[in-house]
């Protein structure tokens, strides 16, 4: 057995992370499955409709790839700090036992180096597959030699958050992922449109990643169309370091700017977890956070509550995403090409959360009944 920090799946139990698709997705669902009883190909057509209305790109095939038993399959999570990461996970989870495939999970602690050091004894060869889950594969990419074995399948490696573009990448086979410029000019257009006379911008990133990158360069830029806006500053704060960090961050921001601050603009929820305390030491309860990304559970509870001055988030359609990576990693098992398919994001405001009490993230039962249909329906 290989010395990992291994969490077992089961004592995921204990977080709520259950979470219910929309109206429209599920009436739909329950409309193609009410319109395909007696025919299977009909009932197959409408289930690769009803994924295809759920993201972009080229739709699923109505033929299911050949089954994949007894595949072993780790997660290697950069940071379960984050939140977007964990619902990542426990989607995919509940995926893979779809298809009977066990799944270990590796909590990296944000920290580079245990990437390195993890990967490289996870692709020895003991597990077929490996999810890059939050990790930037630019950091392990050197290491790709080490996925092919003698007289064994080379292990396969799928990414959510791995790269700053979805679809195939330096490493991975396919990254799942929403567009970030999207998500970025989503957050920066909210900010614009509730700005009064005047937004002075301070942005939150962790430079380790490049899709961290990719997202706050492409706000600066949006920024610069806004004649109110100003970008005062760029905040270069690790993920997993911003609970430690951030009540000395604002002190030293407030000195700096004073009034002129009036917004944050973060790439991750996880920077306005930590930022409501300090700001009411320092009398700025006044400032005004956008997350562009990922839609975590705290920062949902915390928009549609008012408990904080966290205005929206760019959410990641996460119960959407861990099945799209089990149905990519069956692509590649099978020697299929990736599918192409990219998630939408959602802008969650208070407002919309108000006009859909019932919204959520995860995948519902009409979605994941199509899924299943893809994988198991072949006859």
């Amino acid at each position: 057995m290989i010395g990992l920090d291994l969490v077992k799946p089961g004592s995921w139990k204990r977080l709520d992370l259950r979470v219910r698709a929309g109206a429209l997705a599920a009436a739909l669902a329950r409309a193609t499955c009410r319109s395909s009883v007696g025919s299977g190909g009909r009932r197959r057509a409408g289930a690769a409709l009803l994924i295809a209305v759920l993201i972009s790109g080229p739709s699923f095939s109505n033929e299911a790839p050949p089954n994949t038993p007894s595949k072993k399959v780790v997660f290697l999570a950069q940071d379960l700090r984050n939140g977007g990461i964990v619902a990542a996970f426990r989607s995919f989870q509940e995926a893979a036992k779809e298809v009977g495939w066990a799944v270990s999970l590796v909590n990296l602690q944000g920290n580079t180096q245990m990437l390195r050091t993890r990967f490289t004894e996870l692709a020895a060869g003991k597990f077929d597959a490996i999810v890059l889950g939050g990790a930037d594969e630019r950091a392990v990419a050197d290491l790709a030699t080490l996925l092919d074995h003698p007289g064994k399948p080379r292990t396969v490696v799928v990414g959510w958050h791995a790269s700053d573009k979805p679809g195939p990448g330096q490493l991975v086979f396919t990254n799942v992922t929403t567009d970030p410029a999207l998500v970025a000019e989503m957050a920066v257009s909210y900010l614009v449109r509730t700005a009064l006379d005047h937004a002075g911008v301070v942005l939150f990133n962790d430079s380790r990643f490049a899709i961290a990158n990719y997202k706050t360069q492409h706000m600066i830029d949006a920024l610069q169309h806004c004649k109110v806006c100003e970008v005062l500053a760029v905040e270069d704060i690790p993920i997993s370091e911003a609970g430690e960090r951030m009540a000395g961050t604002i002190k030293r921001l407030q000195s700096r700017w004073g009034k002129r601050w009036t917004h944050v603009l973060a790439i991750n929820d996880v920077y306005l977890d930590s930022i409501n305390f300090p700001e009411a030491l320092i009398g700025r309860a006044d400032l005004v956070g956008v997350a562009a990304g990922d839609g975590s559970r705290t920062a949902l509870t915390r928009i549609r509550t008012g408990r904080s001055k966290q205005a929206a988030t760019v959410a990641e359609p996460v119960g959407l995403q861990g099945w799209q990576l089990v149905d990519e990693l069956i692509r590649a098992f099978s020697g299929e090409p990736p599918s192409g398919s990219v998630g939408k994001p959602v802008l969650v405001t208070a407002e919309m959360l108000r006009d859909r009490p019932d919204w959520d993230l995860q995948l519902g039962a009409g979605e994941q009944e199509a899924f299943r249909r893809r994988w198991h329906d072949r006859h």
